[in-house]
């Protein structure tokens, strides 16, 4: 088989993934997918081990107090296949909330095939149907490259502001 060929069966394949994927609202029946995509991202992004008890409770948590945040989370076939938290931010110069995009992990097979695309793009409806947000933040690890290019290429604006923190031991 000629690698035009091969190109064309790729280019359909991934049609075929981009169409199966489903967006939709999280479940407290998503817990422990959640959970576990929590654990991975911290291992890949930072080398970190997290507590499974303390992720489930701060998982759970969400699911118990709307003010606290909302999951998105992606399917195939009935397979949660990506999770992303959304929080809300107060913003007293626009007397309404951001929503800021947290804790994103696609699962490997799945990345590249615009999986988080339909979670954002989910969660532009949501702040597009709501006079109660006015749009979506995030921050992205300073050397994930990959993640600042996804970015970009969905419209978003990484110009404005750089973020610092500090967190007590």
């Amino acid at each position: 088989m000629g690698y035009k060929k091969k190109k064309e069966l790729g280019s359909k394949n991934l049609s075929k993934i981009r169409m199966m994927i489903n967006a939709r609202q999280g479940k407290i029946d998503d817990i422990l997918s959640i959970v576990d995509f929590q654990q991975k991202m911290a291992w890949e992004t930072e080398e970190m081990k997290l507590s499974s008890v303390v992720l489930i409770k701060g998982v759970t948590a969400v699911f118990e107090d709307a003010k606290k945040g909302q999951y998105i989370v992606a399917e195939s076939e009935g397979e949660v296949v990506a999770s992303m938290m959304l929080t809300p931010e107060w913003s007293d110069w626009r007397n309404t909330n951001f929503l800021w995009i947290q804790s994103v992990y696609v699962i490997e097979k799945f990345r590249r095939k615009g999986v988080f695309r339909k979670m954002y793009d989910f969660a532009k409806q949501i702040v597009e149907n709501s006079s109660g947000f006015s749009g979506l933040r995030l921050y992205v690890e300073m050397n994930n490259v990959t993640a600042q290019k996804v970015y970009l290429n969905i419209g978003m604006d990484g110009e404005h502001y750089k973020m610092f923190e500090w967190e007590k031991s």
